[in-house]
C-alpha cells in the first residue's frame, strides 16, 4: 500500500536503504526520517507501521497458545496509537472503492490473529475494546469498574463476551463439560454440544402463588430464605461460575418469584453480580415490570398457558387466558422478551398447534415440556406414545413456519435425525441438563437437579455450589440413562428424566418411555 505512494526511483531508494539495514522493519522508521522529500504524505511512516504489523500477524507460525486459566489478552493482538485516523480503510479498500481519507488526529488501532479461525484482522479500536483491554490487561474487577463507570457487570460481562468472540480475549475452557466416555459424539453433532458456556441456576424463590394450578408439582409449605441467606447463594453461584469460567443465569421462578418480600433487593443483587437474570412467573403490574427494568431488564420473562381459552382456564384459573395475553403485550411495550411454556398432557395435545398460532404476533417464543406426574400433576395424564409422536412430528414441520415455535423437547431431536437435518440443542441447550448446566433450589435452599421429579443434591445453604456440583448424586444425574450411551444424538438429547421417573422407572438405567429412535 505505502508503495502506491512513492515514485519508482524513491521506492527503490527505500528498498535498498532496508537491504542495508535489518530488514523490512525497517522501512516505517527510515520512511518516517525522510523529511527532505516534500512529495511524501504525512501519514505514510504510520501507514507503513500498520501495514508491516498486519504483515507480521498474518504471516507469523499459528501455532495455538496453550490454555490460559483466567480470561487473557489475546498473545498475536497488537495495539498502535496513531497519530492518523481512517488509515485501517486504506488497507482494506478495493479497487474504485470511496474511502474516508485519512486525517490528522490520534486513533488506537488493533490488529491481532484470532485464536480459533486464525484469520488476521485490523481496525480501529473502540471505547469499548480498549475498556476490556485495560480491564484484562490490568486484572481490574468488573465490579469496581461497574461502581466507577455507572455501567452494569452485566454490560461489562456482555462486553467481554463480544471480545472473546472477536478474537481480541482468549478465555479459559469452561469447566462445564461432558464427559465423552458417556456422550459419544456422533459426526452430526458439534463441540460446542459438549462444553457449557453458561451455568443456570432455577431458583424457586418462594412457594407463594396467586394460581392454584390443577398440575402444580408441589404446593408443600418451605419456609423461604432470609435476605442474607439469599445474597450468601448468589456470592457462592459467582464463585461457582468465576472457577468454571462461564456466565451465570439466574432465573427466578417459584410459586411466583415476585411475591417474595424481598425480591427486588435480590434481584438487584443478582445483577450487581453480572448474572443474566430470567423470570419465570405469572402476569405481574406494569409498574413493577418498570421497576425490574430499572435495575436491569430480564433476559425474558416467561409465562404459561396450557391451550386454548377455555381448557388454559379450566388449568390455571377463570381469567387467566386473557390475563396473559394482555400482559404479553405489556412486555412487548418495554422490549422484554416474552416466552410462553406449555405443560403437555392428554387433554391439550390437540391445543399446541392452534395456541401457538395465535400467538404467532403476540410473543417471542412459545414451547412447551411434557407434565410430569408428580404433586398435582399426578392426577392428570400424559398423551398415548403414538398421539405424542405424531404431534412430535407436525411440531417439528409447523416450526418451520411459525417464527415463535421453538424446539425444546429433546426427543424432537429424533425426528431431526430421521430427517438429516442437523440436531439443535434439546432441552437446556445440551440435552437433558440435569446437574450439567442447570441445577434448580428451592425456597428453603435444597437443590435438586431438575424441578420435575425428586432428583436432591443437598442444600445450598449448608453446602457450597460447587461441593454439590461435583458430589456422586449430581454425577449420576449428569450422565443420565445408561441404555441411552449408544444412541447417536445422545449429547442433544437423554430423553427427560422426569417422564421415566412419572411412570415408574429407573432414571439412571431405563430410557424414556416415550422415546421413538428405533420405532
Amino acid at each position: 500500500m505505502c508503495r502506491l505512494f512513492l515514485a519508482p526511483d524513491a521506492w527503490n531508494r527505500f528498498r535498498d536503504l532496508c537491504t542495508r539495514g535489518r530488514g523490512s522493519e525497517e522501512f516505517p522508521e527510515i520512511l518516517s526520517r525522510q523529511t527532505e522529500i516534500p512529495s511524501l504524505p504525512g501519514y505514510l511512516a504510520e501507514l507503513a507501521q500498520l501495514e508491516w504489523t498486519l504483515n507480521h500477524v498474518e504471516t507469523a507460525e499459528n501455532s495455538s497458545s496453550p490454555p490460559v486459566n483466567q480470561i487473557s489478552v489475546n498473545p498475536a493482538l497488537h495495539l498502535l496509537r496513531l497519530s492518523w485516523k481512517n488509515l485501517t480503510y486504506l488497507l482494506k479498500a478495493h479497487d474504485n472503492e470511496s474511502v474516508p481519507p485519512p486525517e490528522c488526529g490520534e486513533e488506537y488501532v488493533i490488529v491481532w490473529r484470532h485464536p480459533r479461525t486464525g484469520e488476521a484482522a485490523v481496525c480501529p479500536a473502540t471505547n469499548e475494546d480498549l475498556l476490556v483491554l485495560k480491564m484484562v490487561a490490568e486484572e481490574i474487577d468488573a465490579r469496581k469498574v461497574a461502581a466507577d463507570g455507572r455501567v452494569t457487570i452485566h454490560e461489562l460481562n456482555a462486553a467481554i463476551d463480544r471480545a472473546v468472540r472477536r478474537g481480541l480475549l482468549v478465555a479459559p475452557p469452561s469447566g462445564i463439560r461432558r464427559d465423552t466416555s458417556g456422550f459419544p459424539k456422533a459426526e452430526e453433532i458439534e463441540e460446542d454440544f459438549l462444553s457449557a458456556s453458561v451455568f443456570t441456576l432455577q431458583w424457586h424463590i418462594t412457594q407463594s402463588c396467586d394460581l392454584h394450578c390443577r398440575h402444580c408439582y408441589d404446593r408443600s409449605e418451605r419456609q423461604a430464605v432470609e435476605p442474607a441467606q439469599a445474597i450468601a447463594i448468589l456470592d457462592d453461584l459467582y464463585e461457582f461460575c468465576r472457577s468454571r469460567h462461564v456466565r451465570g443465569q439466574v432465573s427466578f421462578s417459584g410459586g411466583n418469584p415476585v411475591l417474595y418480600p424481598h425480591f427486588l433487593e435480590v434481584y438487584r443483587a443478582a445483577s450487581e453480580r453480572g448474572f443474566n437474570l430470567a423470570i419465570l412467573g405469572n402476569p405481574i403490574p406494569e409498574r413493577l415490570i418498570e421497576k425490574l427494568i430499572a435495575v436491569e431488564p430480564p433476559v425474558f420473562y416467561q409465562v404459561s398457558l396450557e391451550g386454548l381459552a377455555e381448557h388454559n382456564d379450566l388449568i390455571r384459573g377463570h381469567g387467566h387466558f386473557e390475563r396473559v395475553l394482555e400482559f404479553l403485550t405489556v412486555l412487548r411495550h418495554h422490549n422484554v422478551y416474552s416466552m410462553v411454556m406449555l405443560t403437555l398432557t392428554h387433554d391439550n395435545l390437540a391445543q399446541v398447534l392452534p395456541l401457538a398460532e395465535m400467538l404467532r404476533d403476540r410473543t417471542d417464543l412459545f414451547t412447551f415440556n411434557r407434565l410430569s406426574l408428580v404433586g398435582e400433576g399426578a392426577k392428570l395424564q400424559l398423551p398415548a406414545k403414538s398421539d405424542y409422536t405424531a404431534c412430535m412430528e407436525a411440531y417439528a414441520e409447523a416450526a418451520e413456519n411459525n417464527p415463535v415455535i421453538a424446539l425444546k423437547d429433546n426427543l424432537i431431536n429424533i425426528v431431526r435425525h430421521k430427517k438429516g437435518l442437523p440436531p439443535f440443542g434439546g432441552c437446556t441447550g445440551y440435552g437433558c441438563g440435569a446437574a450439567f448446566n442447570f441445577m434448580c433450589v428451592l425456597a428453603d435452599g435444597n437443590a435438586h437437579a431438575c424441578r420435575k421429579f425428586p432428583s436432591p443434591l443437598g442444600n445450598v445453604l449448608h453446602t457450597k455450589l460447587a461441593e454439590l456440583y461435583d458430589s456422586e448424586a449430581a454425577r449420576r444425574y449428569r450422565d443420565g440413562c445408561r441404555a441411552c450411551r449408544s444412541c447417536p444424538v445422545r449429547p442433544v438429547c437423554g430423553g427427560c428424566l422426569a417422564i421415566a421417573y412419572s411412570l415408574g422407572l429407573d432414571v439412571f438405567e431405563e430410557r424414556d418411555p416415550y422415546c421413538f429412535m428405533s420405532d
